[in-house]
């Protein structure tokens, strides 16, 4: 089982920025990729970005303005988000899946491993 922890959220205005982290512990050799999912009130999850041994992959909401990263002595997950929107107010969750599991990076169905999420609000 892989245990993951999210943090960093909170409210900033308009422009402002956040780090987001995501701990991993647990069975952590079964994890290969890393990605970051939002989901805003009355919408569905959306993956935002992603990354498997250090290749970096974003949606077009998220390419320029946010960066994943990873620590791997830290057994982190990173999410710098810069220029952030009204429209990036959602909960944020980091989920990873085994080696075994494939499939388009931003398939929900494909992670079987979540965090329990950390809000982020921001104001216009």
């Amino acid at each position: 089982q892989v245990h993951l922890v999210e943090s960093g959220g909170g409210s900033v205005q308009a422009g402002g920025s956040l780090r987001l982290s995501c701990a991993a512990s647990g069975a952590t050799v079964s994890i290969s990729r890393m990605t970051w999912f939002r989901q805003a009130p009355g919408k569905e999850r959306e993956g935002i970005a992603s990354i498997i041994f250090g290749k970096t992959f974003y949606s077009d909401s998220a390419k320029g303005r946010f960066t994943i990263s990873q620590d791997n002595a830290k057994k982190s997950t990173y999410l710098q988000m810069n220029s952030l929107k009204s429209e990036d107010t959602a909960m944020y969750y980091c989920a990873s899946r085994s080696p075994n599991r494939g499939g388009d990076w931003w398939s929900i169905e494909t992670y079987n491993y979540w965090g329990q999420g950390t809000q982020v609000t921001v104001s216009s």
